[in-house]
């Protein structure tokens, strides 16, 4: 029984612990995700997730308690403890109401920032592990040298525009700029406080279904570092103009009147913003080079984009603001 086949059971399982699968009328465990890093799966109000190989037990068993504790920030998992499955393991969560993408005027920007601030907020629970933001740019990077070696040359660089060495050379000359805790070669710098990781709009969540409260969801970045890291996503979609400033402004402002951490109260963000906001541009960019070349395809706009931005952070000694340095 192959990984998708075994979750969808054990989602299936969960979802009727008194009588099994038998009799069960649902429709089809519906997979939600099936990548390396995370597969997923629902079976009616409750959903599956098998995590990345390697995923320390003790760590995610941190997380998942961090998450229980919280239940009005994060969304509570249904068990205690991760359960083994082939060499994965396993978490059970009840289904949310994920935000629509086919929607973006109704994106909850102020419930993100709220639900940030409230989790930045928190003293953590017990030695949670460092928040894997930094280490998750990192892989994005690595994973851009490894394509960039194995890529295949001739028509697929046409395609790219440009060839993928030139495409990657302003990324990686802006990720050698960054200080080392962005980097993940060095610890984040303080104060610190408990951070999601890996916020974006994909991380949210209504619950009860389908339209209770928004939570956060995803607890296998969370731990402790530089809240602004949790702010950098929106913030360089900014920068780059891919999120407009209404959204920006709405973000910020609902941030700063939960009187999130991450930034001052009022006054110019990027002084903390800046290198997180830089980061999180490259490793985007890292991962959209990566996978043009694996797809051979060419680079779309908004990945230009980002490209294009990666090249205004070395050009000019200035701080990141909107629409990154001239």
């Amino acid at each position: 029984m192959n990984l998708l086949t075994a979750l969808a059971a054990r989602a299936r399982a969960a979802a009727h612990p008194r009588a099994g699968a038998a009799g069960c009328a649902c429709d089809t465990p519906a997979p939600l995700a099936d990548r390396p890093d995370a597969t997923v799966v629902r079976h009616a109000g409750t959903v599956a997730k098998a995590h990345a190989p390697g995923t320390d037990p003790a760590e995610l068993s941190l997380r998942l308690a961090t998450a229980a504790r919280l239940p009005d920030v994060l969304l509570a998992p249904l068990a205690p403890a991760p359960a083994p499955l082939h060499d994965r393991l396993v978490t059970l969560w009840p289904y949310g109401t994920p935000v629509d993408p086919g929607d973006p005027d109704a994106a909850p920007w102020e419930a993100a920032a709220t639900l940030l601030a409230r989790l930045h907020r928190t003293p953590p629970l017990g030695a949670l592990p460092a928040m894997r933001g930094p280490a998750k740019a990192a892989r994005a990077v690595g994973r851009l040298h490894e394509a960039l070696r194995t890529a295949p040359h001739g028509r697929l660089h046409e395609a790219l525009r440009t060839a993928p060495h030139a495409a990657a050379r302003p990324v990686l000359r802006a990720w050698a700029a960054l200080p080392a805790w962005a980097r993940g070669e060095a610890p984040m710098p303080g104060p610190t406080a408990l951070c999601h990781g890996d916020l974006h709009l994909g991380q949210l969540v209504r619950h009860p279904v389908p339209d209770g409260s928004w939570r956060l969801i995803d607890v296998d970045d969370l731990g402790t570092g530089v809240p602004a890291w949790d702010l950098a996503r929106p913030a360089a979609w900014y920068a780059c103009g891919l999120l407009p400033p209404g959204e920006w402004d709405r973000f910020l402002t609902a941030y700063r009147r939960a009187s999130g951490p991450a930034v001052p109260p009022d006054g110019d963000p990027w002084s903390a913003l800046d290198v997180p906001a830089r980061a999180l541009t490259v490793q985007t960019a890292a991962l959209a080079i990566a996978k043009a070349l694996a797809a051979r395809r060419p680079l779309d706009e908004v990945q230009q984009a980002l490209i294009d931005a990666c090249a205004r952070m070395t050009s000019v000694r200035r701080r990141l603001t909107s629409g990154f340095p001239d």
